[in-house]
């Protein structure tokens, strides 16, 4: 299914709605929104072509494949592999991925399984710095998907310890703050070739913030990296410009989307905000993505 190609549609104020983001998260890991209902304000927004892509989790691709139907979006069926590359994280999107295919959903709740214990021992980190976030209700949401540091933030919210996700990231959920674990080994190379394994593309999620983007581009296209994020929700025009320049010179698809997990998260990443050319869709399709 081929959207129709046009410009951005217009919204409220001076910033406009773009049709294609390839970069959203549903209840199913760490976004606010159910599935049907991420679709449903995709639609709303005029938005053409989704990808759900929540972390670590497929879970959420069944019933958003039918209200894409229903509302007629174009619905990419991904997910996002969290790794750590010294120390740092490192996010691998995988394109076009079968969340029926049984090999692939035994890896992911292995994930799965590692995530929940990460996520545990920063509860009782931050319970031993004084911070009494619900321990119960925070693991709750595993039985509905994938948990992270997003649900830490907003417990820490609730308790009236942060007053936004970003400044519950800056002061308790990065490396050296009272909450942070480091997570299980997993790599950028193991990502990239579960992906590969399973026939979805592997595309470097949000690169400016890796490091050394060159060296790992090295390491990861001959195990079959096919793209990069490139027009991003957070990125500026320069970046975004400086990111297309590499993935030309890699002839990687330069992707993008907004990252978008709820209202109110952080400043751009509002679903459809990121500046996709709809060409991105045509790329993925012509490497073998299926919608």
């Amino acid at each position: 299914m081929k959207p129709a190609n046009h410009q951005p549609t217009d919204r409220p104020g001076d910033s406009r709605y773009w049709p294609v983001d390839l970069h959203a998260h549903t209840s199913a890991s760490d976004g606010t929104l159910r599935p049907h209902e991420l679709v449903a304000l995709a639609a709303e927004r005029g938005i053409q072509v989704l990808a759900v892509t929540d972390h670590d989790t497929v879970d959420g691709l069944a019933a958003a494949r039918g209200a894409a139907a229903d509302l007629g979006v174009v619905l990419v069926p991904a997910v996002e592999l969290s790794t750590t590359e010294r120390g740092v994280e490192l996010h691998v999107l995988g394109y076009g991925v079968d969340p029926d295919d049984p090999s692939l959903l035994g890896e992911l709740r292995e994930l799965a399984r590692s995530r929940v214990g990460r996520i545990t021992a920063m509860i009782a980190r931050l319970h031993a710095a004084g911070f009494a976030v619900d321990r119960d209700s925070i693991l709750a949401q595993s039985e509905e998907g994938s948990i992270g540091r997003p649900h830490l933030a907003r417990a820490l919210i609730e308790i009236g310890a942060a007053t936004s996700v970003d400044d519950a990231f800056q002061r308790f959920l990065k490396p050296g703050r009272p909450g942070w674990v480091p997570r299980d080994p997993f790599t950028p190379e193991q990502a990239v070739a579960l992906l590969v394994d399973h026939n979805a593309l592997p595309v470097l999620a949000h690169p400016w913030s890796t490091g050394d983007i060159p060296a790992i581009l090295r390491r990861l296209i001959p195990l079959g990296l096919r793209g990069m994020e490139v027009f991003y929700g957070e990125y500026d025009a320069g970046r975004r410009s400086a990111l297309r320049d590499i993935a030309d010179h890699h002839a990687l698809i330069a992707t993008g989307g907004s990252d978008y997990h709820g209202p109110h998260f952080r400043e751009g990443r509002e679903l459809g905000a990121a500046p996709v050319p709809i060409d991105v869709f045509d790329e993925l399709v012509a490497a073998g993505v299926r919608a």
